[in-house]
């Protein structure tokens, strides 16, 4: 779970100190997030009771440079205060430790959320847009260029209905004069990437606009318009602008249009935040956007993210913040087959309704997203146990999962993950039988030369009458 940022007014050109100890005056409770450098952890404050998370920074292993970028985050998010955006409320230093005090937003990932709707139309797409754009404008306006929006950035305020999306992490965010453009430096996320960044050309606020583009196709369509394994062969796509939109034929040429101004290879063409929410399928959405809901693209972006699930955190060389890169890396066949044969025996565990089996073979803080869970982070085993106790173990009828096009992939010596379609046959309570299918991803860990589940991810129809 990634939980964000934003502050009480303080002078633009120090760091925030106070003359209280953060220990004084709140308590710490359980673990949000976790990077090299950092820890976010919810807190209370004492006096009030008011919920925070606090991004908990060892400064004793930050460099100089680590220290800079620490105060401009924390200068950046200072200046921002929008309802759009996940807000910094203080920023503490203590002797070793530094204490950003975010927003609590409880709500989860947007696009999570989104798959676990039972009611999604080009509507409410326009909706999502419309906050993420009300959002950019103020940060532009406040002469911030966020330069990593993607969809692990935009979360959501709460579970409640029609909740606020949120604007979060601004690790990578640059202050810029008015219209400036300039190279400040490679940065952001593959995909989301512009081309005139690609270029190593002079860039700003445009930079923005066009991954709002790629975001509002993967809103419409399910997946991205830039797409491939082979990273070079997908900055040549970006750079040429090329992208289907033969996939948007169900969308009205309304749509088509602002993405596609989005999505302008010249940036000083590209349309501004402005007038992307003057757009009329953005502020005439009632009368434009098509309400119909739109099953197909719920199907797809359920697909778009099990495959960002499979992407692996690695920290950029200020190792503070994050980025999600895709490891390439090879990894032997015989390992490759153990990873295949665990996750066999860990299904296997499930069908059995065997939960001490199960047990050993997870993690006790096993993290995991499935539809059971209704689009939240589900952590513990508790979740898991209450279906062992209450349905698998007292199934007799047959069961029977393969594993199809299973993909291992390597994450340094004692991890892996496997990303494979779960095939499950069983009989209703009918007698008949029945066939179900999902698309799964397994992060393992090796402890003490034993693999443990450590993150599971399932897209898709639950495997009914069973889910692991």
């Amino acid at each position: 779970m990634t939980v964000y940022f934003g502050l009480q007014q303080h002078g633009r050109n120090m760091a925030v100190t106070t003359c209280t100890r953060f220990t004084d005056e709140f308590q710490l409770y359980e673990e949000l997030g976790k990077g090299a450098f950092s820890v976010v952890r919810r807190c209370v404050k004492l006096c009030s009771g008011q919920e925070y998370a606090a991004k908990i920074i060892n400064t004793k292993k930050l460099s100089a440079r680590d220290h800079q970028k620490l105060d401009r985050e924390a200068r950046i998010c200072r200046l921002l205060k929008h309802s759009n955006i996940v807000r910094l409320h203080d920023s503490i230093s203590e002797e070793g430790f530094h204490y950003l005090l975010f927003d609590l937003v409880t709500g989860g990932e947007l696009f999570e959320d989104i798959v676990a709707r039972e009611y999604y139309s080009e509507a409410d797409a326009s909706h999502c847009i419309q906050q993420i754009l009300e959002a950019v404008l103020h940060c532009h306006q406040m002469g911030v260029v966020h330069r990593d929006l993607k969809p692990e950035n935009l979360l959501l305020a709460s579970k409640c209905k029609n909740a606020a999306v949120k604007l979060a992490d601004f690790g990578l965010a640059i202050e810029v004069q008015g219209e400036q453009q300039a190279w400040f430096g490679f940065a952001g996320t593959p995909g989301y990437l512009s081309p005139e960044v690609l270029r190593k050309e002079a860039y700003g606020k445009p930079v923005d606009i066009w991954a709002c583009g790629v975001i509002l196709y993967i809103l419409l369509v399910g997946y991205p318009p830039f797409w491939d394994e082979d990273q070079h062969k997908l900055y040549q796509q970006i750079k040429a602008g090329a992208y289907d939109v033969s996939p948007q034929t169900h969308t009205p040429p309304q749509v088509k249009n602002l993405i596609n101004q989005m999505l302008t290879i010249n940036p000083s063409k590209r349309i501004t935040a402005q007038e992307a929410l003057k757009h009329p399928w953005i502020c005439q959405r009632s009368t434009v956007a098509s309400m119909m809901h739109r099953q197909e693209t719920v199907e797809c972006l359920k697909k778009f993210n099990a495959r960002r699930k499979l992407k692996v955190t690695t920290t950029r060389s200020d190792s503070t913040y994050f980025i999600l890169k895709e490891f390439k890396l090879s990894l032997p066949a015989a390992r490759k087959q153990e990873i295949v044969k665990i996750t066999e025996q860990l299904i296997e565990a499930v069908n059995n309704g065997d939960f001490e089996a199960y047990a050993k073979i997870c993690d006790p803080g096993l993290t995991s997203f499935e539809p059971e869970g209704l689009g939240n982070l589900v952590e513990g085993m508790d979740f898991h146990r209450f279906y062992f106790d209450n349905l698998l173990s007292k199934n007799s009828k047959p069961i029977h999962t393969t594993i199809l096009n299973p993909h291992v992939h390597i994450i340094g010596d004692d991890a892996a993950c496997i990303a494979y379609i779960r095939l499950t046959q069983f009989v209703d309570g009918q007698g008949r039988p029945r066939s179900s299918q999902s698309e799964e991803t397994r992060v393992w860990h090796r402890r003490e030369s034993r693999w443990q589940n450590v993150h599971f991810h399932c897209s898709g129809a639950p495997a009914a009458p069973l889910q692991g």
